[in-house]
């Protein structure tokens, strides 16, 4: 598995790593399911954008 070097104020790792002990997770688990929530709500966005704006073209061709 890469690894990546990523930096972030202290408190806000603080706070990353209190969440992880409350879910018996590692630091590296909650980081990598942050990312992967992330990037299919952005995918999610992305689609909705795209498909209203096919509405939208549609009703100004039809």
């Amino acid at each position: 598995m890469a690894r990546v070097l990523i930096s972030m104020p202290e408190k806000f790792l603080d706070e990353i790593d209190s969440v992880a002990d409350a879910e018996n997770r590692t630091r590296s688990e909650l980081i990598r399911e942050a990312l992967r929530t992330y990037m299919y709500r952005s995918q999610l966005r992305n689609t909705q954008k795209a498909s209203s704006n096919a509405e939208i073209l549609d009703a100004l061709l039809g």
